[in-house]
């Protein structure tokens, strides 16, 4: 338990969350190029978050190499929570739209898959495939619906450690 409460003190935090969004980030790349799961406009925004979480995580802890305050740790931990929340969003209003709980976006039509690479006439409309459709499920879950519970389970660790790193902060003042 001790060990597993040194992680989320600190920069390993920040650390394992870019990790784990690089992680995710490269399963999803793994569908869609090894499994030919081409992604439709609502699994390309949550990469974006993701994205996101990398960018603003690696800036994070440069600049707290620059200025080394604990409570900008704290702040960084609780950014990492808030993109985590917005990648919660994001999946689970996928998960809906899949679901036929929400209505789908715009251009979410689901015309069939699309070959970036394979340049034709730009005349010709794009084919993107549906937000509606997921391309399976495990254990009643699509991609979208488990990319949801990661980024929940991620968003709640993340301000776990805000509290962690913050409590280390007030253990470390002298009495």
């Amino acid at each position: 338990m001790t060990f597993f409460v040194s992680l989320l003190k600190d920069w390993k935090w920040p650390c394992i969350a870019v990790g784990l969004s690089v992680f995710m980030l490269a399963a999803a790349h793994a569908f869609e190029a090894f499994g030919g799961l081409a992604p439709c406009p609502l699994c390309l925004r949550q990469r974006d978050v993701y994205w996101a979480l990398i960018a603003m995580t690696l800036t994070g802890l440069a600049l707290w190499k620059i200025v080394p305050k604990r409570r900008f740790l704290v702040a960084l931990n609780v950014m990492v929570g808030l993109v985590f929340g917005v990648g919660v969003v994001v999946a689970f209003y996928h998960a809906g739209v899949e679901w036929s709980i929400f209505p789908p976006p715009t251009g979410c039509a689901g015309e069939g898959p699309i070959d970036p690479m394979a340049f034709q006439d730009f005349n010709e409309p794009m084919h993107v495939p549906s937000c509606t459709d997921a391309p399976f499920y495990i254990m009643g879950l699509s991609m979208a619906g488990w990319n949801g519970v990661i980024s929940a389970v991620m968003a709640i660790l993340s301000l776990v450690a805000a509290g962690a790193t913050f409590r280390g902060a007030a253990s470390d003042q002298p009495g």
